[in-house]
């Protein structure tokens, strides 16, 4: 076989200077372009109505106390009860660590299940609990995208919101009779680690015991309904929460002249673009969505650009920053020795 070389990239590519040429010059461009907008986003943020600044900083916050008290419900109706105010320390953590590290969703879910367990949770309740928060989360998000777009008239119909919701009760009773029969996953899981351990070039068993031990251990995870449906609740609560926050900064800069209900599937567009873990904190991607849904939804670019600059002001640069410092702080007390709490 003839081996096919790639082609060189050109020679300007390869000169640093010329690059950095290249990029200041498209930014020029698009600084030129765009000045007018920035010019307004600018002299809108100077004088933001503070009241309504002080208000998108309490849905925020309320926002991540509602996904704190989701993973609570989820826990305690496994059976481990934990006070909110550890599981609010933890959704700030981990949320930090998601947002802001590359590859942020590995660290954040390890954070989270070692996090769970030293709070008493079994290797399978811990597991069991981020899984199903993580699905609840984004059911809701799919699930209120679908019911403002209809509301909007701008996507679907009430067969789509059905289609959805069906969807969703279906993914709903798997999971519950999963949680029933955990026995129904020995064998593809087997089958799973008998692949991973070829690989590895271990012995096609290794590693078979702790994993059916696991298993089994699903059998103690039992969700009271009162307690999925509370979950259920707080997961649509955490999303409206922080779309309510951004509504408030589009006030706040004295952008009120889009209908809510556009600013949600707005929103759920910004939300839908973060999913994709391009840069650390969809920074770019997210506030590009945001901004062009807020455009589609009546506001001027320079009037959309200053809510959504207050917006990542506060979801991102406030909670993250909060975050990082829990972070710190359950670090230092779990490191502390025994008897101190953490």
């Amino acid at each position: 076989m003839v081996a096919v070389e790639e082609p060189a990239p050109p020679a300007w590519w390869r000169r640093p200077p010329a690059v950095v040429a290249v990029i200041v010059a498209i930014l020029g461009v698009e600084l030129v372009l765009g000045w007018s907008s920035l010019a307004e986003a600018v002299h809108e943020l100077r004088t933001p109505a503070w009241n309504w600044v002080a208000g998108a900083v309490l849905a925020e916050v309320a926002s991540m106390g509602t996904y704190a008290r989701m993973q609570q419900a989820l826990l305690r109706g496994a059976g481990t009860k934990v006070p909110v105010r550890r599981h609010v320390a933890l959704a700030y953590a981990a949320h930090s660590l998601s947002a802001t590290l590359p590859g942020g969703p590995v660290f954040s879910t390890a954070f989270n299940f070692q996090t769970l367990r030293r709070y008493g949770a079994s290797s399978a309740v811990a597991s069991w609990c981020i899984a199903l928060s993580g699905v609840l989360s984004a059911g809701a998000l799919v699930v209120i995208g679908a019911v403002f777009g209809i509301l909007t008239r701008s996507t679907g119909s009430w067969r789509t919101l059905l289609c959805y919701m069906a969807g969703a009760l279906v993914v709903a009773f798997l999971v519950r009779l999963v949680a029933q029969h955990p026995e129904w996953l020995i064998a593809p899981a087997r089958r799973l680690l008998s692949g991973v351990n070829r690989v590895r070039r271990q012995p096609s068993d290794t590693g078979e015991a702790r994993l059916v031990g696991f298993v089994h251990q699903l059998r103690s995870v039992r969700v009271r309904p009162a307690d999925f449906t509370l979950a259920v609740v707080l997961a649509v609560a955490n999303w409206l929460l922080d779309a309510l926050c951004l509504w408030m900064c589009c006030i706040a800069v004295g952008a009120d002249g889009i209908h809510p209900a556009q600013l949600v599937i707005a929103y759920c567009a910004g939300m839908a673009a973060a999913s994709v873990p391009i840069v650390p904190g969809g920074l770019g991607v997210v506030d590009g969505a945001l901004v062009l849904g807020l455009v589609a939804g009546g506001l001027t670019s320079g009037s959309a650009l200053a809510a959504v600059v207050l917006y990542r002001l506060i979801s991102f640069g406030f909670i993250i920053g909060t975050g990082w410092l829990v972070w710190l702080i359950m670090r230092a007390r779990a490191g502390a020795p025994r008897g101190v709490p953490a």
